[in-house]
């Protein structure tokens, strides 16, 4: 298990751009060759390129485990279509949601034993996403807010989240995934750990502006040693 240190387009805010499980990573086009290698090496997964509602902010919109990936109400017809052919071979399930909501990454955190969605979610979609991610769905905020999946980045392995979660909560939320989840920041002071964070349970990608300090406390939550 490795992690690894990486800009996205010159940005270090790495998990607006990336959506990965242990299998794949969906990846914008236009990466070099370079970061399309950190990024293969480091999860262990193959890359599938494309856009989603004709943006390149893939961790934003798409959420979803080993199980399945859920995306927006407003992909575009030719991504799909080629989302599924490319994905076939991976035995992954496929859902475009009906939400209003269309930021999935921000709302859905999930890994292969429970998903927690925001209460933002319309309640027939929860069921429908419960069955494309076969996990059970609990309907819940984290700290208050609707975007659990914005403030903890959850693995098969361990956890990261926001800093600023009360110890209750917390051991709630341990239960809840049954892993070990740890506070920490990312991108030098970044809470708001997904947007500089992508990880499976190969390893894990941070942003570049990520110190030593933050790199420990993520590698501890997510279990990956070093």
């Amino acid at each position: 298990m490795v992690l690894n240190r990486i800009s996205i387009l010159g940005n270090p805010n790495i998990g607006v751009y990336i959506f990965a499980n242990d299998q794949i990573a969906l990846v914008p086009p236009g990466l070099t060759e370079d970061e399309k290698s950190a990024i293969r090496e480091t999860l262990n997964v193959e890359l599938v390129e494309s856009k989603v509602a004709g943006t390149i902010i893939l961790g934003v919109l798409v959420a979803g485990n080993n199980n399945g990936i859920v995306f927006p109400r407003n992909i575009l017809d030719e991504e799909l279509y080629r989302l599924r052919s490319e994905l076939k071979k991976y035995n992954i399930n496929i859902y475009v949601s009906e939400s209003r909501n269309t930021a999935l990454g921000n709302i859905i955190l999930v890994n292969d034993r429970m998903c927690v969605i925001g209460t933002v979610m319309e309640k027939d979609e929860v069921s429908k996403i419960a069955d494309v991610l076969g996990v059970e769905v609990v309907e819940r905020n984290v700290m208050g807010l609707t975007i659990p999946g914005s403030l903890a980045v959850i693995t098969n392995t361990g956890g990261v989240i926001h800093p600023d979660i009360e110890n209750g909560e917390l051991s709630e939320l341990e239960k809840l995934f049954g892993v070990s989840i740890e506070r920490a920041t990312v991108n030098s002071g970044v809470p708001f750990i997904k947007t500089g964070l992508v990880a499976n349970k190969y390893g894990a990608l941070v942003g570049e502006l990520t110190t030593g300090p933050e790199i420990m406390r993520i590698q501890r939550g997510l279990g990956l040693g070093g």
